[in-house]
């Protein structure tokens, strides 16, 4: 067998049917049974939301769990991985939409207290660079919650500490920083986010993401005043970059606990290039003739820094051929060629029907695969 012919496949989850991990797996079978011996490595992806630390976990970084309280106060056992003192830290295990229950959400009260602990673990874990993953949060406090389990303090007129979540900010009075854990200045912290929104406004958090939460429109009102009042104070205790980092990339992210990770002094970069970097992508890439990314969905949002848009941007640099599985597609050829891939299977390029595509995701991906290999590999 021509040894160049090597196959890289760096895809993200399917939302709802498979993991990323799950999707490497699928396509390796159905392209080994066109072409048994061929060579393939996988290197599951993700740009920051959730999946992320299973991606890092898949790479061969350790999986540390710890209880933490999840978005409601309710105490979850969340996920992070660790490898050569680099944590990666999820914020949606512990203050994700998938912590709460079926149906529930609470876009008021909902609070990043949890992310916070996570972080703190991986600081008592000796990690000296957080790449700090956020995105599918439940949340839309500006990371108050976070800062809080941090050590900072909250504070009403009366002394008292606010209540949990964006709501409970309008009561905001004084904030103080002072007890922030010092362990904080030591650390490399990187904010991995596939959003730059600013914090409030009309592409703030609130506005774009808040509905998604279950926030009504007056919910999305009360939430932008109260991160606005809750940046306003900051400003008292942190001096004008508390207003400038509200008005920064990233700190809308995740219901604006980017804005709470660039106080804590991070450094926002796009989820998918920090993930690439971590994972080990750029050697891998140099092994492989062909690279298979994908995504459930291949939309306009895939476009805008998802993670098979970073992976084809990276494989293109390299000058290696790119093509892509998906649940389905609904981007041009134009568009997909303009984002450096050369051709996209969907799962109903082989089964019409959506439903099924969702409930066999793993066999019929396997058939999708098994025709790339005939494609590009016969």
């Amino acid at each position: 067998m021509n040894e160049t012919r090597r196959v890289l496949i760096a895809a993200d989850k399917f939302k709802g049917s498979l993991t990323a991990v799950q999707v490497a797996e699928r396509v390796t079978a159905g392209l080994r049974g066109v072409v048994p011996d061929l060579p393939v490595e996988a290197l599951p992806v993700a740009d920051g939301g959730d999946g992320t630390v299973d991606a890092a976990v898949a790479a061969g970084f350790e999986r540390r769990e710890v209880r933490v309280a999840g978005p409601l106060g309710q105490e979850v056992t969340a996920a992070f991985a660790l490898r050569d003192g680099t944590a990666v830290v999820e914020m949606a295990e512990a203050s994700g939409l998938q912590r709460l229950p079926a149906g529930v959400f609470a876009p008021l009260t909902a609070s990043t207290y949890g992310s916070g602990e996570l972080l703190r673990a991986a600081l008592d874990a000796g990690a000296r660079t957080i790449v700090f993953g956020v995105g599918g949060s439940a949340t839309t406090d500006g990371g108050a919650g976070m800062l809080s389990a941090l050590g900072a303090r909250f504070l009403t007129e009366e002394g008292e500490p606010v209540s949990p979540g964006g709501g409970g900010l309008a009561d905001l009075a004084r904030a103080d920083l002072s007890g922030l854990d010092p362990r904080l200045s030591s650390v490399e912290l990187v904010l991995a986010s596939d959003v730059d929104n600013p914090l409030t406004g009309p592409k703030g958090a609130p506005a774009v993401y808040g509905p998604q939460k279950g926030a009504s429109p007056d919910d999305v009102e009360t939430l932008d005043a109260t991160l606005a009042h809750f940046a306003k104070v900051l400003e008292a205790e942190a001096g004008p970059r508390a207003a400038e980092y509200a008005a920064a990339p990233g700190a809308g992210a995740a219901g604006g606990i980017g804005y709470g990770a660039l106080l804590l002094g991070a450094r926002f970069r796009p989820g998918i290039e920090v993930m690439l970097d971590v994972l080990g992508f750029a050697p891998a890439l140099e092994r492989a003739s062909l690279v298979i990314t994908g995504e459930g969905s291949l939309d306009e949002q895939t476009l805008h820094g998802k993670a098979p848009a970073g992976v084809a941007a990276a494989a293109r640099a390299a000058g290696k051929q790119v093509v892509a599985v998906c649940g389905r597609l609904a981007l041009p050829t134009e568009a997909l060629l303009g984002a450096g891939i050369s051709r996209a299977y969907p799962l109903t390029s082989v089964e019409p029907d959506v439903a099924r595509c969702i409930a066999e995701a793993g066999p019929i991906l396997e058939r999708v695969a098994a025709r790339i290999a005939e494609d590009h590999l016969g």
